[in-house]
């Protein structure tokens, strides 16, 4: 049934030639969902890491060849569902390759339904953005930092839903 609406539109679009690019883009809006991937160097990052508001933010520093990476994103998704209503944002900071962006990071994220927002940092001065991101992060994945005006912490490690929800609960219930 979709095929031939589709069909239809197509058709109606070549007869009505002045309207052809409004349906095919129409068409491509409904068949594909447009998602974008914003790409951020560490300076454009970093105030994602020190917002000073009421929320507490849970960052996943996380990259689509990494497998402890993908097996907990569905625990920070989780987490971003539940607690949404408790001031608490996740952001997924993926560490994939940038010329990567299209064929493999923008597939994954709608593959698995990524809703938490997801950025690339873009920047090859890992030296520098490594240890202003917490001196004792040796760089592995999955890393996670979570944080409010009154608390951070920084973790080299995969996560269980029950031990990242326990660690969360540390910072709204201090």
């Amino acid at each position: 049934m979709i095929k031939k609406s589709i069909f239809l539109l197509a058709f109606l679009a070549i007869i009505f030639s002045c309207k052809k690019e409004k349906v095919k883009t129409e068409i491509s809006e409904k068949k594909h969902s447009k998602i974008e991937v914003t790409s951020l160097d560490y300076n454009q990052l970093k105030p994602y890491l020190e917002r000073k508001d009421d929320k507490t933010y849970v960052i996943n520093f996380w990259a689509t060849w990494c497998a402890p990476c993908v097996k907990e994103l569905p625990y920070f998704e989780k987490i971003n569902k539940a607690y949404a209503n408790q001031n608490v944002e996740v952001l997924l900071v993926s560490l994939d390759f940038p010329k990567q962006v299209d064929k493999k990071l923008i597939p994954f994220i709608k593959k698995r339904n990524l809703q938490s927002e997801v950025v690339l940092l873009d920047d090859t001065k890992e030296n520098v953005w490594i240890p202003a991101i917490n001196e004792n992060w040796s760089g592995a994945l999955p890393a996670t930092l979570i944080y409010n005006k009154n608390n951070r912490k920084f973790y080299e490690q995969s996560f269980t839903y029950e031990a990242l929800e326990n660690e969360l609960k540390t910072f709204l219930n201090p």
